[in-house]
């Protein structure tokens, strides 16, 4: 096994690492907080906007299992890339879509699928290549979020089926367990 990471920036957390969690070669989902310019950063503190950072995953992941590529194809097609420091009722730069590569690689692939991605939205994307930064992890109760609390949440639940049903239809050959509902 090749291991590998993938940071990334689609809104909300919670949202992100539920659609990636299920995901074969996927090994591990990380909620955390990247881009920004304090040093350990609070949730608080993120939801303020002041701190520059976005609420991020970071995807360890099987290059021999899935590559980079899908992960990104996967991403484009689970958010809404066109908005500018938002996703949906989530408002402010620490929502915005950016990728943060780990290489040269990774940033040009990044490059390469923000094209592609481009030909299924009529709208310019507006994602972001952003350096990679300190990675700050969320605090405990962020982590595996849709899995525990996140399915008695109102937001959660008006949020993250309609991403997972996206995952689903697009993607089913890529995931780990095709009959889950979430």
């Amino acid at each position: 096994m090749a291991t590998q990471q993938a940071t990334l920036a689609g809104g909300c957390f919670w949202c992100t690492e539920a659609v990636f969690s299920d995901v074969i070669g996927v090994t591990a989902v990380d909620s955390g907080y990247t881009g920004g310019h304090i040093a350990e950063p609070s949730y608080k503190q993120v939801c303020g906007g002041d701190t520059g950072h976005a609420e991020a995953i970071r995807i360890t992941y099987d290059d021999e299992a899935i590559s980079y590529d899908e992960l990104l194809d996967i991403f484009f097609a689970t958010h809404d890339p066109t908005q500018l420091n938002r996703q949906g009722n989530d408002v402010g730069t620490q929502y915005r879509s950016a990728i943060f590569p780990h290489s040269p690689e990774q940033e040009e692939a990044a490059r390469r699928a923000i094209q592609r991605a481009q030909a299924d939205w009529p709208d310019p994307i507006v994602t972001r290549i952003e350096p990679l930064s300190d990675w700050w992890p969320a605090e405990d109760y962020h982590q595996d979020y849709w899995e525990g609390e996140g399915q008695r949440n109102p937001y959660c639940l008006a949020t993250i089926p309609p991403k997972l049903q996206k995952l689903r239809k697009s993607f089913a050959a890529r995931l780990k367990n095709q009959t889950a509902e979430g």
